[in-house]
């Protein structure tokens, strides 16, 4: 009999570093695939499973209005407490730290289901940055059975949590194969015209050079967001050559904080969130990355691309150790100072773009999958990345 892999995810960073799992699951006879998707994001999330042809088994479409973090875990528990009941996995895979992950795992846990943990050990060392995500992966990394760590370093903190090595695979991150997938397989043309001129300008040599901006973490609303904003608007004053490419939030409070202070500024392309497919040719298009995001301190380096995190610390920190990602917080005068210096410092800028990618070599995947036969089959254990 198949081993029954119950696969639950509701985010789009989750649907993207799930797929390649998903399909890897797909094409091995002795695995089987449940897919449960929570709809913690809805269209973002659609959008990710359409591209890589994913046909969800479960859909709990969470997603209301206004609703509260504890609003979110109380209705993925309950409702993935119910496909369990009916489904009888034999083990239940999360990936990452979002309120799914966690209210799945305990949901999952409190019925002696197997964990299994993607992109497990990832620590900031601070509870409350990123919140609630660092409480997140800590309290699924207490209740999982099998810890699939990116890097070594996430396994050394998994360890350091007296964590059993016997129980963490290190795998590389599927996101790096998720990122290949999509920049080498999928052809794309962009909606907005203004981004798809660009695209063309930049494939011809024609076009000067380009920033992708992505900003939206909680912890960033408010006046860390207006700061973001008053920095984009001063870098584009002073690098007229410049073209700023920022898919914004559909948060309102990301967009009240960011487009009073651009408006009007013709090289700013305030543009609605791109799909992934669209979003990785929009990276690959990028001479530098301005985020405060998790995952895209991943992809980038993929590209050799250099990385400014407009956050105080980060769980990823074997990027900024090999030198391609560098933190520099959300200070206006520190934004503009520090994306300056990559654009005025050939040396500055060769040092980040040539930096090794410590995330991954697009086999996590198959890694993910041998950990699982080791785990359950008592197959050889992998090769740790």
């Amino acid at each position: 009999m198949p081993l029954r892999i119950m696969t639950i995810f509701g985010t789009r960073p989750e649907a993207i570093k799930v797929a390649p799992i998903i399909k890897a699951i797909e094409e091995d006879s002795q695995l089987d695939n449940i897919i449960v998707v929570t709809g913690q994001h809805r269209e973002m999330l659609d959008q990710v499973t359409t591209m890589f042809d994913i046909v969800p088994d479960h859909d709990l479409n969470i997603m209301s209005a206004g609703q509260t973090l504890n609003g979110i875990v109380a209705k993925v528990i309950s409702g993935v407490d119910g496909i369990l009941e009916g489904e009888k996995p034999d083990a239940v895979l999360v990936q990452g730290d979002t309120s799914t992950v966690m209210g799945a795992a305990i949901a999952a846990f409190n019925q002696q289901v197997p964990i299994i943990h993607l992109e497990a050990g990832l620590r900031s060392g601070n509870i409350n940055s990123p919140f609630p995500e660092e409480a997140n992966r800590k309290l699924t990394s207490q209740i999982s059975s099998l810890h699939l760590a990116p890097t070594t370093t996430s396994k050394f903190n998994l360890t350091r949590e007296d964590v059993s090595e016997n129980d963490i695979v290190v795998t590389g991150n599927s996101v790096i194969d998720a990122l290949l997938y999509a920049t080498n397989h999928l052809e794309v043309r962009f909606d907005d015209p203004r981004l798809e001129a660009l695209h063309r300008a930049k494939t011809e040599g024609r076009a000067g050079r380009v920033m992708l901006v992505t900003a939206h973490r909680r912890e960033n609303l408010g006046a860390a967001m207006e700061d973001i904003g008053a920095a984009i608007a001063d870098l584009a004053q002073r690098f007229t050559d410049l073209t700023i490419v920022f898919p914004i939030h559909k948060n309102p409070k990301v967009r009240s904080a960011i487009a009073p202070r651009v408006e009007g500024l013709e090289n700013v392309l305030l543009i609605e969130p791109l799909a992934y497919a669209h979003f990785a040719r929009a990276l690959s298009l990028a001479d530098i990355v301005l985020t405060d995001s998790g995952g895209v301190q991943e992809e980038a380096p993929s590209l050799a691309k250099p990385v400014l995190v407009m956050r105080e610390n980060t769980e990823r920190p074997e990027a900024v150790l090999a030198g391609t990602v560098k933190l520099i917080g959300t200070h206006r005068h520190r934004l503009v100072d520090e994306v300056s210096l990559l654009l005025e410092s050939d040396e500055a800028y060769r040092g980040m773009a040539n930096a090794a990618n410590p995330y991954g070599d697009g086999r996590a995947a198959e890694r993910t999958v041998a950990a699982i036969k080791w785990k359950f089959f008592g197959a050889d254990r992998p090769v740790d990345y």
